[in-house]
């Protein structure tokens, strides 16, 4: 739930771990006919880079700029009349989202700690902040098209 790493960025993400020391496999095990399994733990040094990690992520505040933004700042005259569609379907993908986390934060809130909960809270919210910024965008496309029309040579 908290990352978009996949099975295969997984496996990298060890190897880079090992690699630079912040990791140290312990053991390798094998149930039946199934694949050897590595079991890894973090090393004093991973310790250490996960703590300067953890603080720099509980300090630093990220709010990255959207492409979005500056797009709309700077729309091509000729495909104006394709904002209301674009906006629509950004609105639709967005709710999709929301729609989703809804559906894994009920399924994993039994499992969920405090701290976790409040965290799954917080990307709900942002998502459902992102939909009404974007509802209020819709509405106001036919003065932004206008607008934009006045400017055009």
């Amino acid at each position: 739930m908290w990352t978009d790493i996949t099975v295969g960025g997984l496996y990298g993400a060890l190897k880079r771990l090992a690699t630079e020391s912040l990791i140290e496999q312990v053991r390798v095990e094998q149930a039946g006919s199934y694949p050897p399994r590595q079991i890894w733990s973090i090393s004093d040094a991973g310790r250490e880079a996960l703590a300067s990690l953890r603080l720099r992520a509980l300090s630093d505040i990220v709010i990255k700029p959207d492409p979005f933004d500056l797009a709309m700042t700077r729309l091509d005259p000729d495909h104006l009349t394709d904002l209301p569609v674009t906006v629509a379907a950004r609105i639709a993908s967005l709710s999709a989202m929301l729609t989703e986390w809804e559906a894994r934060a009920g399924a994993a809130d039994r499992y969920l700690t405090v701290s976790e909960k409040l965290m799954v809270k917080h990307r709900l919210d942002r998502l459902r902040t992102e939909i009404t910024w974007h509802q209020e965008l819709a509405d106001q496309l036919p003065k932004i098209i206008a607008d934009e029309q006045a400017r055009k040579p």
